[in-house]
């Protein structure tokens, strides 16, 4: 036989149930009339310079050239020098090479204090249209980059890798071919330092902090 509950135990039951009540009202009151206020909207995350995703190399090299079928007459030395005349190269009062007028468009700044500052260090002097490295080879315009890696060892050997330059198609060689840029794609041979450009952007937060108000003086 159950025991019929008490006054109290029903007292205390409605006084339980009225507060829950007064609770879920007064959290609908505060949702309706926003006591607690709104998020802070996310901001609009501006778009990325395209120029940081473009994969086009700044400069094309000899064999980019071959390659689309462009002018490449620029590197037939023979058109205006003659065969078997070695070239004779002046130099001013501070051992610097004169570029011959006909070349003025070369700028010469290899290599710091202008070590490297002369024309056959890397061409053939006995072959115009071939460069000519320390070991004795021989090398086609479009090896260049096999001549830069005759001086820049451990650079080329990063680039061979694909730490350094541009790579672009595929890592995974099973789903398409890959294209390694040259050194020439990027360096010009003649004053190989790449100005300094602005970095990329760095990743948004997905839980922006909000906005700091000025300082007050």
């Amino acid at each position: 036989m159950e025991r019929p509950h008490s006054g109290s135990s029903v007292k205390r039951t409605n006084w339980v149930l009225a507060g829950v009540t007064v609770s879920f009202f007064g959290m609908v009151v505060v949702l309706l009339t926003n006591t607690w206020g709104r998020p802070n909207l996310r901001t609009d995350i501006p778009l990325v310079d395209p120029s940081f995703l473009d994969t086009t190399a700044s400069r094309k090299s000899y064999s980019d050239l071959v390659r689309d079928k462009e002018d490449v007459s620029d590197f037939d030395c023979y058109l205006c020098h003659e065969r078997g005349v070695k070239p004779q190269i002046k130099f001013d009062a501070n051992h610097h090479v004169i570029v011959p007028e006909e070349h003025a468009n070369i700028v010469l700044g290899h290599g710091s204090h202008d070590r490297n500052n002369h024309c056959f260090n890397c061409h053939n002097e006995n072959n115009r249209e071939t460069f000519y490295i320390r070991d004795g080879r021989e090398l086609r315009f479009s090896e260049s980059s096999t001549l830069c890696g005759s001086c820049h060892g451990p650079t080329y050997n990063d680039w061979e890798a694909g730490a350094h330059g541009r790579t672009n198609g595929y890592w995974d060689r099973s789903k398409g071919p890959a294209h390694r840029l040259d050194c020439v794609n990027c360096h010009n041979p003649h004053s190989p330092r790449i100005p300094s450009r602005k970095p990329a952007p760095g990743p948004n937060s997905l839980h922006p902090s909000p906005p700091k108000s000025a300082p007050t003086h």
